[in-house]
């Protein structure tokens, strides 16, 4: 392992990284900028940087009120508003840490995230209060409700968000944090186990928020909307780069993924110019623009990331006016590693050859080293065709999982130090073009070979009657496991399209030993909290489907 070289001393100061810096930067810099949140019933509160400082520094006394010490644990059920963006600052602001909670886990793994950070304060959207009262019996916690008019009425004790803040002064004395110190901790959506706690230093998101300022392309002049969960990965942490930037600031509130209108609307009306969403929203986002008689025309650029966007979205959304920009990270990785986009000396590219690049997840941003690996630790090529594990490290990839022994399996060392290993199959190019393959646990062995489940459902989402698909590996008598695609037809074509059809399409660019060995045709596809394909929930709905 490299030793570090301690050389000649700087003469420079030696600041700490601090989060509630950048909003103290924005209130100062872009005292003026809006931020507007979508209410629940659709009206928008609208306020700017200096008015939230304001606001974030009475949060902070409130906090202190409430007896909240340094390196105390608390929790946050929310949609995307902005209360949810006060508490990102006021919380590690005073010293203490932000507990992400998932609204879309089970009751039993809120209960055990819970327990296991030692959450001691909970801040919960008044609609999502009903999560909170399995929590009561399993921690001793207090309980703050966000709402924007009167809460109800409740058989527990619970302070009320507003009025907690009428009470305080809107000045604050923010002490400084040491930057190593955790400011936020967010748990994998728990695929398999338990979830894992991640705890991100005030170090990390700084340096992670300069990152995705660069890549995205964030300034004073845009207007960002918040579509991530905020209590996934900090919503991706593109709202803190927005803040350095002026950016204005969007919260879009509760919305589905079924109903896409409000968001639209949003977006034109409030000139929405970046934002950032996983395929689950920009598929049916497409699907809903396609269908309206007046095509509305865009200028959004948008960070996507998936094992690999559908090429289909990709260049229908661009017929609107949205570009999409690939990118790839995990929870553990805060979550950015890598963005695609056209090296200089690839420009000279054909379009169709441009297009088949930035399907890639791209490559990685400065801070962040990765590497292939075999099964034995033996580092591969990055010739674009060896398929080995991504391996990944940098200041804001995590180095061990909270109070976890899973900790010794999710990391190798070799003479560099330690890397966090993803799970991810996947290759890397001459020019560094990071390309997903699948998961290693999704990845099809039939007949000792390799399929991959991603460039199968990425080809059926292309057809033009297909809204979504999903390909998993079933045990098989005699072929160890085959793929089995599940699939939902776009509205108007339920009915009216063949399994067939389907095979046929796959038949253009597959080998017939690749292609599913059936087709089902269903209405929707359970996912995860996250909004990606639950394959877990799948095989064991169809383990026994090729046995029958």
């Amino acid at each position: 392992m490299d030793m570090m070289v301690r050389g000649f001393p700087s003469t420079m100061m030696d600041e700490q990284l601090n989060v509630i810096n950048m909003m103290k930067y924005a209130a100062k810099f872009f005292s003026r900028k809006e931020i507007a949140s979508r209410r629940l019933d659709g009206t928008m509160f609208r306020y700017n940087y200096a008015e939230a400082f304001k606001r974030v520094s009475k949060l902070a006394n409130a906090l202190e009120g409430l007896g909240v010490k340094v390196g105390d644990r608390i929790g946050v059920l929310s949609w995307n508003t902005h209360r949810f963006y006060e508490l990102y600052f006021a919380i590690p602001g005073v010293g203490a840490v932000l507990v992400q909670m998932n609204l879309r886990l089970h009751p039993d793994e809120l209960v055990y995230v819970a327990k296991h950070s030692g959450t001691k304060l909970i801040f919960v959207d008044e609609s999502l209060l009903p999560l909170v009262i399995p929590l009561l019996d399993a921690v001793k916690v207090k309980v703050v409700v966000m709402s924007d008019g009167k809460p109800p009425q409740t058989f527990f004790e619970t302070y009320n968000y507003e009025d907690l803040l009428k009470e305080q002064d809107d000045k604050y004395d923010f002490p400084v944090i040491d930057e190593r110190s955790a400011y936020s901790a967010c748990y994998t959506s728990g695929t398999t186990g338990k979830p894992k706690g991640v705890y991100y230093s005030h170090r990390a998101i700084v340096l992670h928020s300069l990152a995705i300022l660069s890549a995205l392309r964030i300034d004073k002049s845009d207007t960002y909307l918040q579509l991530v969960p905020m209590f996934h990965a900090q919503g991706w942490g593109a709202f803190f780069a927005a803040t350095i930037a002026g950016a204005k600031l969007v919260f879009p509130g509760r919305f589905t993924i079924d109903d896409l209108k409000p968001i639209v609307d949003l977006i034109l009306s409030e000139k929405v110019t970046v934002t950032a969403g996983a395929p689950a929203i920009f598929i049916p986002m497409l699907n809903y623009l396609q269908k309206l008689e007046e095509k509305p025309n865009f200028n959004l650029r948008a960070f996507s990331g998936a094992t690999e966007p559908p090429l289909a979205m990709m260049k229908g959304l661009k017929e609107f006016g949205i570009e999409i920009i690939h990118a790839y990270g995990a929870t553990e990785t805060t979550p950015l590693v890598c963005y695609n986009f056209i090296r200089p000396e690839l420009e000279e590219l054909s379009e169709d050859e441009k297009w088949e690049i930035k399907r890639k997840q791209g490559i990685p941003v400065f801070g962040v080293d990765v590497k292939l690996v075999d099964e034995n630790g033996k580092e591969l090529p990055w010739d674009g065709k060896t398929v080995g594990e991504l391996c990944i490290r940098g200041p804001w990839v995590v180095g061990e999982y909270y109070k976890d022994p899973r900790t010794f399996e999710s990391f190798i060392e070799d003479e560099n130090g330690k890397w966090w290993r993803s799970g991810d199959a996947a290759t890397i190019d001459e020019h560094g073009y990071i390309k997903i393959v699948d998961r290693f646990k999704d990845l099809i062995k039939s007949g000792g070979e390799w399929i991959s489940s991603v460039d199968l459902e990425n080809y059926i989402m292309a057809h033009p009657k297909v809204f979504e698909a999903c390909v998993i590996g079933v045990p098989h008598p005699k072929w160890q496991e085959r793929p089995l695609a599940i699939v939902v037809p776009k509205p108007e074509h339920k009915g009216k399209i063949t399994k067939e059809e389907i095979k046929e399409h796959l038949a253009k660019r597959f080998a017939k030993w690749q292609i599913p060995d059936d087709v089902l045709f269903v209405e929707e596809i359970p996912k995860t909290s996250v909004g990606k394909f639950s394959k877990r929930t799948l095989r064991e709905m169809y383990k026994d489907y090729y046995s029958k």
